[in-house]
C-alpha cells in the first residue's frame, strides 16, 4: 500500500514567518502541529506529496491536476520577495493517472511552474529535513461532495499501483466567519460548522458529512471541505485513526490541523 497517511492543513500567508511576523505567536498550537506532521513526512519515508488546495484553477465540473514537472513557490503577492520553494512532481503518478483516466472521472491537467499559497503555505512547513520530496498539486471541482469523494477513491487507486510513499495532504481553513473581525463578516452558524465537522472527522462520520446542510456550509464560509472530502475518499476502506493535532481561530477564521495515521496492514 503506497498511501501512509492523510492531513487537514490550514494555509493562511500570515503564517510564512516574513509574512506573519509577531502574529505567529498566536499561532503556536498550529505551528506545532505543522511540525508534527514534517516529522511524520521524515520518519515515514515519504517520497511524494499529492497536496489539494482551494486556490488554483477551479472548473465547475473537472478536476484540476498540476502536471509540470518543476514547481516554484513564492509569497510576493504577500509582500514577501525573500521566501521561496521549489519542487519537483511525480511523473509517474501523473503517468498512471492519465494512463487510467475515462469519461466518468473528468479530469483535466495543466502544466503550470508557479503555485498558489494553498499549496505553497504547507509546504514551507512540510518540507523542513525532507530533501528531494516530490508534490502532484490537485484541485476540486464546484460539482458535489459525492463526487469529490469518488475522486478521492479513483486516486488511490491509482497510487496503490506506484511504489512510493505517498501522503495525502487537504489544505483548507474552515469557517472564514468566527468572530466580527473575521474576513468574511460573522456568523453564528461558522463556530457551529467547525465544531460539527471536527465531530465527523474524529468519529469517521464520512457520510454525514457529505450530508451536512448546505446552508450550514455556505453560512460558515468555508474553503477546505471539498479538499478534505477528497482525502476522506483516497481514505476510503482503509483502517485509520483520526488525531486533532489543533483547532485556533485567532484571527477570525478557523485553522485546523488533523492526522488521518493509516494502520499498518489497513
Amino acid at each position: 500500500m503506497s498511501l501512509k497517511f492523510g492531513a487537514i492543513t490550514p494555509h493562511p500567508p500570515i503564517l510564512i514567518p516574513a509574512i506573519g511576523k509577531e502574529n505567529l505567536e498566536h499561532l503556536k498550537d498550529t505551528i506545532e502541529s505543522f511540525k508534527h506532521l514534517n516529522q511524520k513526512i521524515i520518519d515515514e519515508k515519504i517520497d511524494t506529496l499529492i497536496i489539494i488546495s482551494p486556490h488554483g484553477p477551479i472548473k465547475e465540473e473537472k478536476f484540476t491536476i498540476n502536471s509540470n514537472q518543476n514547481f516554484e513557490v513564492d509569497f510576493e503577492e504577500f509582500g514577501d520577495f525573500a521566501t521561496k520553494l521549489s519542487f519537483q512532481g511525480d511523473t509517474e503518478i501523473i503517468k498512471k493517472i492519465k494512463a487510467e483516466q475515462n469519461k466518468e472521472m473528468p479530469i483535466q491537467f495543466i502544466n503550470e511552474e508557479k503555485i498558489d499559497h494553498g499549496c505553497g503555505v504547507p509546504l514551507f512547513y512540510l518540507n523542513q529535513n525532507t530533501p528531494g520530496i516530490k508534490i502532484v498539486p490537485v484541485y476540486f471541482t464546484t460539482s458535489s461532495l459525492e463526487d469529490h469523494l469518488e475522486f478521492g477513491n479513483f486516486l488511490n487507486k491509482i497510487i496503490a499501483k506506484s511504489e512510493n510513499k505517498i501522503a495525502v495532504i487537504a489544505s483548507g481553513d474552515l469557517s472564514h466567519r468566527l468572530d466580527k473581525n473575521a474576513p468574511a463578516g460573522y456568523s453564528a452558524k461558522g463556530k457551529k460548522f467547525d465544531n460539527k465537522l471536527i465531530e465527523l472527522l474524529k468519529n469517521k462520520k464520512t457520510e454525514e458529512i457529505l450530508n451536512m446542510s448546505e446552508n450550514l456550509i455556505n453560512e460558515a464560509g468555508e474553503c477546505g471541505l471539498r479538499s478534505i472530502t477528497i482525502m476522506l475518499g483516497m481514505l476510503d476502506n482503509l483502517d485509520y485513526e483520526t488525531k486533532i493535532l489543533s483547532y485556533e481561530g485567532p484571527f477570525g477564521v478557523g485553522y485546523l490541523v488533523a492526522d488521518f495515521d493509516i494502520k499498518k496492514g489497513g
